[in-house]
Parts: C-alpha cells; structure tokens; sequence
C-alpha cells in the first residue's frame, strides 16, 4: 500500500547549465513537503560538470 501524506518528490535542475550550452544535465532529486512549501524549492548544488556550486531549481 502507498504512503499518504504531503511530501513528494521533485526534481531539482541547474539553470547555469541549460544556459551555459555545454553538454549534458545536472539533476538532483529530492523530497519536499508540498503544505509547507507551496512554491517551487531553489537549491545551490554542485554542479559536478562545471565542477562548482550552482543554483538548481525545481522543474515540473
């Protein structure tokens, strides 16, 4: 049987990157309580294809 419950999985992507034209994708995923945090969650990351911290940004 299924959890019930507020917290769902979001995937988190780097904006730096997409903009940036390089090759590839930096992608995290991460779990968040949708009733607390109605917006769209913004990380600082590590981008390990730029080899420094950037920010992520929830997509979907």
């Amino acid at each position: 049987m299924a959890k019930k419950g507020n917290r769902v999985q979001v995937i988190l992507e780097c904006t730096e990157h997409k903009n940036s034209g390089l090759s590839g994708m930096s992608r995290y995923i991460t779990t968040k309580n949708r009733k607390n945090t109605t917006e769209r969650l913004e990380l600082k990351k590590f981008n390990p294809i730029m080899r420094k911290y950037t920010v992520h940004k929830e997509i979907k």
